[in-house]
């Protein structure tokens, strides 16, 4: 049997991060934590590029517009729901897993999902404290494992064609 698998080091991989600007109080601290896991998997400053969208619900076609430049070989996408009294939040909620799903399904980057999806300020919070345990720290660790995993699936690839 043979395993292959992605790294927690990705020097000379280049990642976008796509982050929403709405609830920016939580999403700035989202950013930080992914630049600090990107860091910790020695990739270099220059080799990420952030962009700035209004809100969740744009982060899927930046996302994929991000991933069609063929500039990286994954995608962050981070963003904070916060759910309020009106249906609002499931629908952007729903339409932004499904619409990041689609994205990454249709140009081979992988995207990782670093939407909150909270039912409170405080929960959001929560989830964005310095360290490991920040939502964006762990979807930049999840797509520089996806980044390496296809690196490494493409070579073999090319080993066996």
């Amino acid at each position: 049997m043979r395993i292959i698998e992605g790294t927690q080091r990705a020097p000379g991989f280049r990642f976008a991060i796509v982050a929403a600007r709405f609830n920016d109080f939580v999403t700035e601290r989202l950013v930080a934590g992914a630049v600090d896991a990107l860091k910790l998997a020695e990739v270099a400053v220059e080799d990420v590029v952030v962009l700035r969208v209004p809100g969740s619900f744009e982060l899927p076609l930046a996302a994929q517009r991000a991933a069609e430049t063929g500039q990286f070989q994954a995608v962050i996408c981070l963003g904070c729901l916060i759910r309020g009294a009106t249906p609002h939040f499931d629908f952007i909620a729903q339409a932004v897993s499904h619409g990041l799903t689609t994205a990454a399904a249709a140009t081979g980057v992988p995207m990782a999902f670093g939407v909150l999806t909270t039912n409170s300020a405080e929960e959001a919070l929560e989830r964005a404290q310095p360290g490991p345990t920040n939502k964006g720290w762990e979807a930049a660790m999840a797509a520089v494992e996806m980044a390496t995993l296809v690196a490494r699936l493409d070579a073999a690839a090319k080993e066996t064609a």
